[in-house]
């Protein structure tokens, strides 16, 4: 088959895409161009607007819009036996806070582009296909990644996800306090259950998506492609330290419980943990550097230099391609929060904000991207994905996998997170001729 990729076109929405955001155009000059700070979070004003202009497109082209109950929006191209499952695509267009241009929106509208070059190249897809914008990939509003994802494979409860804090409404000042998320989403024009979200499990006949690496492996190897094999399981806790506070000066070195010391212990731990975790695995023979753990947010209550710390609250992200291997990371974790509580007298929570399982992707589909990638003379790798994704939750709803295109440096977002025009096209063109097969 022969196939053209529209790439001035795909760039040229990208680029709008980017100028929906709600930072200020970049004029860094120490930024290698081109690139654009992007803040698109679910909901807001830009968000919506990028909704609505991504519809367009997609009506524009003959294809239909569908809206669920919390906002994933799925443009659609009726195949000629509309009974059967359909083959999907897509991502996310919803950016953390002075993000790039690239993460997520690569594969939406690089979904789009391979389904209108596949429909002005007079292909007839037997299976409807299908591009699916996710709401909330970011877990920058409601405290969770892959809200709509998880919504649609089942696995958050509908009611548990309408109580989600609006946590936008924590931070902006002029915001109303106390929303959830149905209250949000309704707000946005979203109504009804969301127990009418989840797909059924033969919605989907396959699932596929494109998205830039997010890290450096592609470009380091000078490899085009990467051909996701899994996704590694995420895990992510929310842990209090509740000691005894008071003046920097009058409280004594031996009558002290103090929050933060204990807490800086635990977050060595981890480290600690997940580094000898690896080196384990890898003297075992097995793969050594899966089992990874981050520690990115810290709250210091009362927040003075001249005052002991009372509280504390840090967040944990632990990811492993090995359940196993992460299950085991967080019991020696527990053993450490006894025994720093005992011996700090201090109280430590936790809580469990989610704990996934790993996603496989489906042979069939891998099939499919070594042959469509051997026909664009295209250099490949199978990879794990270390960061999560949509089709992590995709995979529980439908035979899943993920291309991945390099990203400059392997970085990410960051405004200065880059994939060049033929890195771009080159997806795009293997992602078309993947849906072309499938849906065949």
């Amino acid at each position: 088959m022969t196939l053209t990729i529209n790439t001035d076109r795909l760039l040229a929405e990208l680029h709008h895409l980017a100028r929906i955001t709600d930072c200020p155009p970049t004029t860094d000059t120490s930024l290698p161009a081109p690139t654009q700070a992007v803040t698109r979070i679910v909901f807001t004003p830009r968000d919506l607007e990028a909704r609505a202009w991504l519809k367009q497109l997609a009506t524009d082209t003959g294809f239909t819009v569908r809206e669920d109950a919390v906002g994933n929006t799925f443009l659609r191209w009726e195949g000629s036996d509309p009974t059967l499952g359909a083959v999907g695509t897509g991502s996310h267009t919803d950016a953390i806070p002075h993000a790039g241009m690239y993460d997520g929106t690569v594969g939406v509208l690089g979904g789009l582009e391979a389904m209108r070059s596949l429909k002005e190249s007079g292909f007839k897809p037997r299976r409807s296909i299908e591009t699916l914008m996710f709401t909330s990939e970011e877990p920058t509003r409601f405290g969770i990644g892959c809200l709509g994802s998880r919504l649609l494979g089942g696995v958050l409860d509908p009611d548990a996800a309408d109580a989600l804090p609006d946590r936008l409404s924590e931070t902006e000042a002029d915001a109303p306090k106390g929303l959830t998320l149905q209250q949000v989403r309704a707000q946005a024009g979203f109504t009804g259950s969301l127990a009418s979200v989840k797909l059924a499990s033969d919605y989907y006949d396959s699932w596929v998506e494109l998205h830039i690496e997010q890290g450096p492996l592609l470009e380091r190897e000078g490899i085009d492609l990467g051909i996701v094999t899994n996704i590694a399981a995420p895990a992510s806790y929310r842990y209090t330290v509740e000691g005894f506070g008071g003046h920097a000066g009058a409280l004594l070195m031996p009558d002290r419980r103090d929050a933060l010391t204990a807490a800086s212990e635990l977050i060595l731990a981890i480290e600690r943990f997940t580094r000898e975790a690896n080196a384990q695995s890898a003297a075992a023979g097995q793969t050594g550097v899966d089992s990874v753990a981050t520690v990115g947010k810290v709250d210091i209550f009362p927040g003075a230099v001249n005052s002991v710390p009372s509280r504390v609250q840090f967040m944990l992200d632990i990811r492993d391609t090995d359940v196993a291997r992460r299950n085991n990371s967080m019991t020696r974790l527990r053993a450490e929060i006894d025994r720093v509580s005992r011996e700090r007298g201090v109280k430590i929570t936790e809580e469990v904000i989610n704990s996934d399982e790993p996603a496989i992707s489906a042979p069939k589909i891998l099939d499919a991207l070594v042959a469509s990638a051997k026909a664009e003379n295209a250099s490949y790798r199978m990879m794990v994905s270390r960061a999560y994704h949509d089709s992590n939750f995709m995979a529980r709803v439908a035979p899943m996998a993920m291309l991945f295109i390099p990203c400059r440096h392997g970085v990410s977002h960051r405004p200065d997170e880059y994939s060049t025009p033929e890195q771009i096209a080159l997806g795009t063109r293997v992602l078309a001729r993947t849906l072309a097969a499938l849906a065949s």
